[in-house]
């Protein structure tokens, strides 16, 4: 499967995930592609770091992988964002490519 470019393969075998957040949506949600980088609606507002746990938590389960193997490495404060993707397994990534809400 060849891998959409907000999918970045990394030297030491992990990924890099490019996203562009909508916080404060009604539901969590994948929504397409913007920019160059994959869309995800978020059901937290971005007050006090609540929309980068979201998506992480959110990020996490679509692609069944725990949580702690994820790290916002830029974009703290911006809707462009950069999850670093540290798991030993390929993770799944079908449900990021066509689109899971919760």
């Amino acid at each position: 499967m060849t891998l959409p470019e907000y999918i970045v393969p990394e030297p030491d075998g992990g990924h890099a995930l490019l996203v562009w957040v909508q916080p404060g949506a009604r539901k969590s949600e994948v929504v397409g592609e913007h920019e160059g980088r994959l869309k995800i609606r978020l059901n937290a507002p971005a007050v006090d770091n609540k929309a980068n746990k979201a998506l992480l938590a959110f990020v996490a389960k679509l692609l069944e992988v725990r949580s702690s193997r994820l790290e916002l490495v830029s974009g703290q404060m911006s809707r462009q964002k950069r999850i670093r993707i540290a798991s030993a397994a390929e993770p799944v990534w079908d449900a990021l490519i066509t689109g899971g809400a919760e």
